[in-house]
């Protein structure tokens, strides 16, 4: 029999009835993964070839969390949006003060949820406890999948439940008034569209001329602009496969791009250190604008105008919000904003479901008010109408 080399396993059926898998590492020895089926386990033995082939630790000996966490990481942040790869590392940061130096296979749901509860105490909010466990609980299920652990300990721990944040949308006339009393604002435009076409402001921010048709009222959605940790302003990918997407802009939000387009193009001419970077929204040299900055300018348009705070995000609840008060269908909705699923936006617009649930009933009504009720005999005009039984 041939010596197998790194990287290659051989499985075979135990007597317990589950399927083993073992793996020769460099070290010597050899890493066991475990499965209900035959297939399970070949697929854990390819994902342990491919950790080998990019250079990642597989050791025979039980890593850390910590160390365990360094790894997955590493494997993550290589699919995952640079942003998710960010929060990622946060969260990997917080695990790796409370849990780093335990052995993955020592932790328990009571080690686990205790670090949750020092977290809390320390300051840390339920929200991003929770953020903390879903962080933990995905490399965990990874670890699971690898053979390293032999359950997820995090699946029977109680993250902390943070309260729902209720969405703050602008009503039509409040909308209006902002846009009036905005007129003079170099962002108006930018007001305008969030609060007519659901972009999120990444979205604004990344979106080019070249990618606006003024004359057909549409475009497309094509990147995002973010600062990032130890990066900068970096463009990147929609947050999801459905925000890649073609909108459709109304009538005030075209205007307000045409206006905005010839302003700039009066700051161009003044500048004369002018970047030209093709972007719809800029700073005062062209360049990209930087995401921090519109919310300042939102907060002074909103005192202008003598409205209640919001944040910028809240101009496309305004939009969604809207649309669904004049009973645009959800999914319309779902793909205006780039929502993954009409379920997102159900659950995500669901205080305004009370006031369609309103108007479904007044319709309901009116549509039974229209139809003659039917006449239903009495008992009494029953009686005596049955044969006589023969004796």
């Amino acid at each position: 029999m041939n010596k197998r080399t790194y990287g290659h396993g051989v499985i075979y059926h135990r007597a317990d009835g589950r399927w083993e898998g073992q793996f020769r590492i460099k070290d010597g020895g050899r890493r066991s993964f475990y499965g209900r089926t035959r297939q399970e386990v070949v697929r854990k033995l390819e994902e342990a070839a491919w950790m080998i082939a990019s250079q990642l630790p597989v050791s025979s000996r039980t890593p850390t969390l910590g160390q365990f966490l360094e790894g997955w990481l590493d494997v993550a942040k290589r699919r995952i949006r640079p942003s998710t790869c960010d929060n990622y590392s946060l969260n990997v940061r917080r695990l790796d003060e409370q849990l780093g130096p335990i052995r993955i296979t020592s932790l328990s749901p009571q080690i686990i949820q205790a670090a949750y509860r020092r977290l809390q105490d320390g300051g840390l909010t339920a929200y991003s406890v929770l953020q903390t466990h879903r962080t933990l609980s995905r490399a965990l299920t990874q670890a699971f999948h690898w053979g390293v652990i032999p359950r997820n300990p995090a699946t029977l721990v109680f993250p902390p439940r943070p309260q729902k944040r209720e969405t703050t949308a602008l009503t039509p006339q409040e909308l209006l008034r902002l846009f009036e009393h905005s007129r003079a604002e170099r962002l108006r435009a930018m007001w305008v569209l969030l609060g007519t076409s659901g972009l999120r402001l990444g979205e604004a921010l990344g979106l080019a001329w070249d990618d606006v048709d003024l004359v057909a009222g549409r475009l497309v959605v094509r990147r995002t602009l973010q600062r990032r940790r130890r990066a900068g302003l970096v463009f990147g990918t929609p947050k999801t496969p459905t925000s890649r997407r073609t909108v459709l802009l109304c009538r005030l939000a075209v205007q307000a791009l045409r206006l905005h387009r010839a302003r700039q193009g009066h700051f161009r001419a003044a500048a004369d250190n002018w970047c030209d970077s093709g972007l719809v929204f800029t700073n005062t040299t062209g360049g990209p604008l930087e995401p921090s900055f519109p919310g300042h300018d939102l907060h002074r348009s909103l005192g202008r105008a003598g409205l209640p705070r919001i944040r910028v995000h809240d101009l496309r609840h305004t939009t969604a919000s809207l649309l669904l008060v004049a009973e645009v269908h959800p999914k319309i909705v779902q793909d205006m904003l780039g929502h993954s699923t009409v379920l997102t936006t159900l659950d995500t617009y669901s205080h305004v479901m009370p006031t369609l649930q309103a108007e479904a009933i007044r319709r309901l009504d009116l549509l039974l008010a229209d139809i003659q009720p039917l006449t239903v005999p009495r008992a009494a005009d029953t009686i005596g109408t049955s044969r006589p039984v023969a004796a």
